[in-house]
């Protein structure tokens, strides 16, 4: 692809899909599934808030820009911006933003979530993703994505059906467009057949959201080549191999949570599902300071989440959220 059809690939959502599929042209079986819902999610039935979102986008300056994806701050652009009203204007434009901190042209954007602190947990226990084929799943506005690239990993694939995520990652790609970094606005559970085909599938903040966790075990395995590596954080709670929780209704005031285990339930899981090599990398609650409302996003967050006479329980009585890396090798 020309890097003129890259570079309208930041803004054009048609010619967005075409080097969508042009990147994916190898991942058989899942390329006619990722080009036709992505091509029916942006341009065929469209969200009804994505002329807005992609408004917002055109209203930042034009690309490429110098970029460091190698920080925890994403640094987009260099020096200040040419029209700093329209910068401010196009980014407001794209609120919530729910997993980062970006700073583009200078403007900081102070996330809901410090997800710089999960990639610092998550690093260090992982295999380098140097020279490797990357997929993130429930990769939100992508800036895991981001960071796994400035890693070293060859390509990256995230996987998300928030529209708003995929409009926050193609502010990024405005600047980046050769960038082997993509976007395909689809599940998980959509993608047909073993694809096998991926050195490193990442997994987190998804598991619990999934009515079946050990499909979604199964599913991840399949995008893995053998021998290739797991990456899952998730929602836990303390016990035993024998110990699970599924909340009646509500857990965090969030209605789309089903089963929180132990770390040693979710490690028999992950054998069970045809994983070897279970390692546990990193345990530790989540506080008020990793996820909050900001000026970027302004909505209620944890700290309304929990209990005000009882921070170590959710607003239902609950333990407070735990979160657990582990890493996992396809058998």
């Amino acid at each position: 692809m020309t890097w003129h059809a890259q570079a309208a690939a930041a803004v054009d959502l048609d010619s967005y899909c075409a080097a969508l599929e042009q990147a994916t042209a190898d991942l058989a079986p899942w390329q006619q599934t990722l080009s036709s819902l992505t091509r029916q999610r942006l341009l065929e039935t469209p969200h009804g808030d994505l002329p807005r979102w992609r408004a917002a986008v055109q209203q930042l300056p034009p690309g490429p820009a110098p970029c460091d994806l190698s920080t925890d701050t994403l640094q987009i652009g260099a020096g200040s911006a040419p029209d700093p009203a329209s910068l401010m204007q196009g980014l407001k434009g794209l609120m919530p933003w729910r997993k980062g901190p970006f700073s583009f042209f200078g403007t900081h954007i102070d996330t809901e979530w410090r997800s710089d602190w999960k990639w610092q947990r998550v690093v260090p226990g992982i295999t380098p993703l140097t020279g490797r084929r990357v997929l993130d799943v429930g990769c939100g506005s992508g800036y895991h994505c981001w960071r796994m690239l400035g890693a070293g990993a060859k390509s990256v694939l995230g996987i998300d059906p928030g529209i708003l995520f995929l409009m926050q990652f193609l502010a990024v790609k405005r600047y980046t467009p050769e960038a082997p970094v993509w976007f395909a606005p689809v599940r998980m559970e959509e993608l047909p057949g073993e694809a096998a085909a991926f050195d490193t599938v990442f997994s987190m903040g998804v598991l619990y959201h999934r009515r079946s966790p050990l499909d979604h075990l199964l599913e991840l395995r399949a995008a893995l080549r053998p021998g290739g590596e797991l990456v899952l954080e998730t929602l836990v709670v303390e016990g035993d191999a024998s110990t699970v929780l599924m909340p009646e209704d509500r857990y965090a005031m969030m209605r789309n949570v089903f089963f929180l285990p132990s770390t040693d339930m979710l490690a028999l899981w992950l054998r069970r599902c045809g994983f070897e090599a279970v390692k546990v990398v990193d345990v530790r609650p989540t506080t008020t300071d990793e996820q909050r409302a900001t000026e970027w996003m302004q909505f209620q967050s944890l700290p309304d989440f929990l209990d005000p006479e009882d921070q170590t329980r959710t607003r239902e009585g609950y333990p407070a959220p735990v979160r657990a890396v582990l890493v996992a090798r396809r058998v």
